[in-house]
Order: structure tokens, then C-alpha cells, then sequence
């Protein structure tokens, strides 16, 4: 029985080591793409709705790693990843300007909005950002910060010197997290305090209490709050090892009526997180 038992053991070992070859060679004919991306993306769940979409229409996995935008475009920068999906106009332009990426195409946007508790003990309810901003200064109210250079937190520090004061990184009542949306406006929960996230984060935060959550809008419709998402390949001059043409496949598919469709129908409770605008101004290289 021993004797029997060996060989049955080392068929077994050969039989899976036979399927640990032919899995290996699939994995190696596999077409996958990496991506760097924002928080935003990743937490709303939009990512997980579309990747599938995207695997249906190309044969091509989209694997992706989340992040703030000044991070995601550090591992452009470093030929960590193949394609990137951020929001941070500027930041970006710089980016394509300095050869580091390329075919940079627009393919959704929405909006940022200042939330904070219902009882809004700086009274910033209706007022504009920059307005909003003076008063939490004003008032020396808790205002919680990413601090993480990610678009959301770059889109806050061009608020605060647009309403024409440095941000008060020093102060007491300035917090700063070095994380991500969801993580922070949870601090600025805890806290009782104001924060500035994207109008997608914000839903997924508002259905986890299901529709009743700790903080609420306070300030909105500013033209200073746009949030635009574009796509950008790695530019594979810099980096020759990087998969331009997958990369290149997925910022045409972001940009095909199928996918743009698939934005428009992404909701929860009801809400639009992302709005398609591919063919509004849609490339800019």
C-alpha cells in the first residue's frame, strides 16, 4: 500500500505540475493591461462595472491600482503601468509635455463639492467655494484635507489660493489624512468638520448610509469645481517595454459610443456619478 501510495502521490505531482505549465502558458498568451487610477474610480465601483465590458469587447484584462492622481502619474513616470485614468488637467499637460505620456484623450467628468455636517457651524450653505473657503478659515472651522497631491487635493489648494489665502497647512483646524476620499470624508465625519471630495465618491458615501449620511452638500455648481477625467498611454519612447497597443485599445474603447454608454448608465441610488464627454473636445495631446 505504501509503494501504491508513493506512486499515486508522484502522478499527482507530475499531473500538477503538467497543469501549472499549460495554465502558465495561458497566462503568458493573456493580454493584460495595467493601469494607474484615481481613487474615485476605483471606489464608486466604476472600474468593476466596466472592466468586464472592456474584457468582452477586446480580450484584454484591465488590472489597476488606485491612487491619488500625483501618484498614478509618478508610476507613468516610472513605466510602472501601462495606461493611466486621472483628474488633474494640469498635472497631466505636464506630463504629456514632458514626454513621459501620449494620445492624453477626455472621457467623463463630474463635479467637486464641499460637504460638512447638517448644522453647518461655519455657514458656508449656499455660498460659492471660494466664499466657502474664506468662511471655514474665518471661523477657524475643522476642514479635513487629503494632503495627498491627488487631483481632489489639487483642486482644493487652487480654491484656497483662488480665494486668495495659502493653505493653512500649519493650523490647527486644517487636517490632513494622506488618504484616500473615502477614508477622509469618514475623518471629516468623525470630526464634524468640512472636506472637499469628488460628486462619485460622495454618492458611494451617501448609499453606504443609505441615502442618510453624517455629512451632506453644502456648497455646489461652481465653475471652479469641474472635474474631468482623461485616459493617457505611457509614452513607450521612454518606457519601450510598456503595452502601448493595448493602451491604445483601451483609451479608443473609453472612447467608443459602447463605452461612453456604459458611463452614462452607471448609477447609484438612482444618481449619475459620471458623465461621458468623449466627444466634447475629446482629445488633447
Amino acid at each position: 500500500m505504501r509503494r501504491l501510495s508513493t506512486k499515486v502521490l508522484a502522478l499527482g505531482a507530475v499531473l500538477l505540475l503538467c497543469l501549472s505549465f499549460v495554465q502558465g502558458v495561458a497566462c503568458a498568451d493573456e493580454k493584460v493591461l495595467l493601469m494607474a487610477t484615481t481613487t474615485s474610480t476605483d471606489d464608486t465601483g466604476l472600474l468593476d462595472y466596466l472592466a468586464p465590458l472592456f474584457k468582452e469587447d477586446t480580450g484584454i484584462t484591465l488590472q489597476w491600482t488606485a491612487t491619488g492622481t500625483g501618484k498614478a502619474l509618478k508610476l507613468g513616470e516610472n513605466c510602472d503601468v501601462d495606461v493611466l485614468l486621472v483628474h488633474d488637467p494640469d498635472s497631466e499637460k505636464k506630463f504629456v509635455e514632458a514626454g513621459y505620456g501620449v494620445d492624453r484623450t477626455q472621457v467623463m467628468y463630474n463635479d467637486f463639492i464641499i460637504i460638512g455636517p447638517a448644522d453647518d457651524p461655519a455657514g458656508i450653505k449656499g455660498l460659492t467655494s471660494t466664499e466657502a473657503f474664506k468662511k471655514i478659515a474665518e471661523k477657524k472651522a475643522i476642514f479635513v484635507s487629503r494632503a495627498d497631491e491627488s487631483g481632489t487635493h489639487m483642486k482644493e489648494k487652487f480654491v484656497w489660493q483662488q480665494a486668495g489665502l495659502d493653505v493653512p497647512d500649519k493650523e490647527e483646524w486644517y487636517v490632513q489624512t494622506g488618504q484616500g476620499m473615502l477614508i477622509t470624508i469618514n475623518v471629516a465625519a468623525e470630526k464634524k468638520g468640512y472636506t472637499l471630495t469628488d460628486r462619485g465618491t460622495y454618492i458611494k458615501y451617501e448609499a453606504n448610509y443609505e441615502g442618510k449620511p453624517p455629512l451632506v452638500i453644502l456648497s455646489e455648481g461652481d465653475p471652479y469645481l469641474l472635474n474631468q477625467y482623461s485616459v493617457i498611454a505611457v509614452n513607450p519612447e521612454r518606457c519601450p517595454k510598456v503595452k502601448y497597443d493595448l493602451a491604445k485599445k483601451f483609451i479608443e474603447w473609453m472612447a467608443s459610443p459602447r463605452a461612453q454608454q456604459a458611463i452614462e448608465n452607471f448609477r447609484l441610488m438612482g444618481k449619475q456619478l459620471f458623465f461621458p464627454n468623449a466627444d466634447v473636445a475629446s482629445q488633447s495631446k
